[in-house]
């Protein structure tokens, strides 16, 4: 018996049967973009398949050209494109899997000259301002998804999503923020819903029983002037009597100011929406959003929030997720921890998808990790992200790894980020590995700061080099004072700070330093508190928008974050999670000063100047002052290595000190795994 009974029920749909309750969720990977890489999204999509999941649905494809996301993105128009795509259904069904490609036209998101929306409401979050559909407009639109959905029934899908979510196209013209036509397509919340359910209507007309409908239906839109819930109900009971089998969740539009999916939004933080859309349809209702891990699957399920469970970036991160739930070994799962550091993140800079923590992902046909021919002895050194990648992934390929840490445990930088607020699920991670070195049979070796001389008399046959980095000190003079810490003092060591505080960096870990002084507990770990942070509404059904009043708790402390650059602040911060760390010290009140000199540290606290001359002196009476100025590599092993004739291989930290980068850690760990 499974541990997650309800997971691993089948679900029957009438003539499609999925065969457990697991969909993997939509996402582009920018292999859906050119025809040359439809073997590598075959492979991509095959793996997760293998890996057991019910049912695939594919990145978005345009309907037509106007509903391109990028110029000469995705699109599904003509039976050219189709029969490529037969490589992919093929290819999911030769693993006993189902898959369904969604339709999504990118309307005012388009990124492009010539877009068109409901109304010419030009997006906050793209430059270019769309024209309105006239109604001959609407109804060849309508045609077109019908076209599509027919291509794909052709191209061996076993089912379209339609994306109605996400501010793209159909919701553009559900919500009033988006539609102010006053035709039969606007004015009215029934004529708004209209072109939804038409699109519906006439794809189950064209593709008949046994091919299944999807509609990604935003259950809270998290903008203003958006629909209300009461009119997000009356258009999933249409859409199931237009010919819907199965509601997907969606949450937020791309231009919310609340976020959605981001490793500090709690687990299964949106359920309760599903749950109302889920006893008010009699078809089976999908749950999504930040659902990492089979426990919250399961217990959504056997709640009876939602018959199925969407997981999109968990299928990034391991694809063998389901199998692993099936078998009882969920603790070996490779946990999504939403950084979007290597997925949104490349997404929307135009570069082919992947993961963080599974370098592999998307890269299934050229990054192989196989078993190798001839066994080595390989001493890793540092159980950093770098260290444990290279480690793990080395064993698992049959070598002999020898794992050496000075600390106490494993972790390294992950360690750190663990204990910031909104970033608890770094610590799956160093879960993931722990188990991981137990089960590939890698030797640990904790609390063992190996010496050059070991190493060199141990006789292995490669040496790796991940011992990381340490916080860089600047010359500031009376650096050396008491109230100075690094940032690993305060973090790791948890060493007391008072009330006011400097903190000298205003890059990635100067903003998580800022958090971690500002916030009491974890908001991450408790919706309630995380909702009145952000303005999260779900009790009111006629609020547009499903939005409230941000009532963010009070600050921990006075904290003034300071950088040596004059222009904006957050500038190195992620692209698609960069936003939420600067409203989140906004509403802290966190005092940001740019263009600064570090003048002096002494008894008064902080003293500064601006400019070349160094003019406008000042002083921050402070408490304390956190040092978040970069990083030196650790490389005290390398010169006596080299000497003795040894060429260490050096990865992560030790190759690299810029702003931490464990994307780029664990790619190296990963690849140098497989080719050694």
């Amino acid at each position: 018996m499974s541990s997650f009974p309800h997971l691993f029920q089948p679900l029957d749909l009438g003539e499609v049967t999925l065969r457990n309750r697991v969909v993997m969720g939509s996402m582009h990977t920018g292999l859906e973009d050119r025809a040359l890489d439809t073997n590598k999204l075959a492979a991509y999509f095959a793996e997760r398949a293998r890996g057991g999941v019910g049912l695939i649905i594919t990145g978005g494809y345009a309907p037509n050209r106007t509903g391109w996301l990028l110029p000469f993105g995705a699109k599904l128009t003509n039976r050219t494109e189709a029969y490529r795509h037969r490589t992919i259904t093929k290819a999911v069904h030769r693993e006993g899997g189902r898959i369904a490609l969604q339709i999504l036209h990118a309307g005012r998101y388009s990124y492009m000259p010539g877009s068109v929306s409901a109304s010419a409401i030009k997006a906050p979050i793209n430059p270019f301002k769309p024209r309105a559909l006239s109604a001959k407009g609407v109804e060849q639109t309508i045609a077109d998804y019908v076209r599509c959905a027919e291509l794909a029934r052709f191209a061996g899908y076993d089912g379209c999503e339609i994306m109605g979510g996400e501010g793209y196209l159909v919701n553009q013209f559900l919500a009033p923020r988006t539609n102010r036509r006053t035709d039969r397509w606007g004015g009215t919340p029934e004529n708004r819903r209209r072109f939804a359910v038409e699109i519906v209507r006439r794809v189950r007309a064209a593709v008949g029983p046994g091919f299944l409908i999807v509609f990604r239906l935003s259950m809270a839109e998290l903008v203003e002037k958006g629909q209300t819930f009461e009119e997000i109900l009356a258009l999933a009971r249409e859409l199931e009597a237009a010919g819907a089998d199965i509601l997907n969740t969606d949450i937020g539009w791309h231009e919310a100011r609340v976020p959605t999916i981001l490793t500090s939004v709690p687990r299964a933080a949106f359920v309760e929406f599903t749950a109302k859309v889920a006893a008010a349809v009699g078809i089976p209702v999908c749950a999504s959003n930040r659902i990492n891990m089979p426990e919250s699957a399961e217990e959504i399920l056997t709640s009876g929030a939602a018959q199925l469970v969407s997981l999109a970036r968990p299928f990034l991160t391991d694809p063998e997720w389901v199998n692993k739930a099936r078998q009882d070994r969920a603790d070996e799962i490779n946990t999504c921890i939403a950084c979007n550091q290597a997925c949104l993140d490349h997404a929307f800079q135009h570069k082919t998808v992947s993961c963080l923590l599974n370098p592999r992902a998307g890269r299934e046909t050229e990054l192989k990790l196989l078993p190798t021919r001839r066994g080595k002895r390989v001493a890793v050194v540092g159980a950093g992200p770098a260290g444990l990648a290279a480690a793990v992934n080395l064993a698992e390929r049959g070598h002999r790894v020898d794992l050496f840490e000075a600390d106490d445990k494993i972790g390294g930088q992950f360690d750190i980020a663990r204990r910031i607020p909104g970033k608890e699920e770094f610590d799956e991670s160093i879960r993931y590995f722990r188990r991981m070195i137990e089960v590939t049979g890698v030797a640990l070796h904790l609390g063992k700061r190996v010496t050059a001389a070991e190493l060199i008399a141990g006789g292995w046959d490669e040496i790796v080099l991940a011992t990381g980095v340490r916080p860089r000190i600047p010359n500031i003079p009376g650096v050396d004072h008491p109230m100075v810490l690094s940032y690993a003092e305060l973090v790791r060591e948890q060493r007391p700070v008072g009330r006011r505080v400097a903190v000298i960096g205003a890059g990635g870990i100067g903003y998580d330093v800022s958090e971690f002084l500002t916030v009491e507990g974890h908001p991450a770990l408790k919706l309630d508190e995380w909702k009145q942070e952000w303005g999260v509404l779900s009790d009111d059904p006629l609020v547009p928008g499903q939005l409230t009043t941000p009532r963010p708790a009070p600050a921990a402390r006075e904290v003034i974050l300071l950088q040596r650059k004059s222009g904006g602040f957050g500038q190195s911060l992620g692209k698609t999670s960069g936003w939420v760390h600067c409203a989140a010290l906004k509403a802290k009140g966190v005092e940001q000063v740019g263009g600064v000199n570090y003048e002096r540290i002494d008894d008064r606290g902080l003293h500064i100047s601006f400019g070349d001359k160094r003019e406008r002196p000042r002083v921050i009476p402070v408490d304390n002052v956190i040092l978040c100025a970069g990083q030196e590599s650790v490389r005290d092993l390398e010169a006596p290595l080299r000497a003795a004739g040894i060429t260490p291989h050096l990865i992560g930290g030790a190759d690299l000190a810029a702003e931490l980068d464990a994307k780029r850690a664990i790619d190296q760990g990963t690849r140098l795994a497989a080719r050694l």
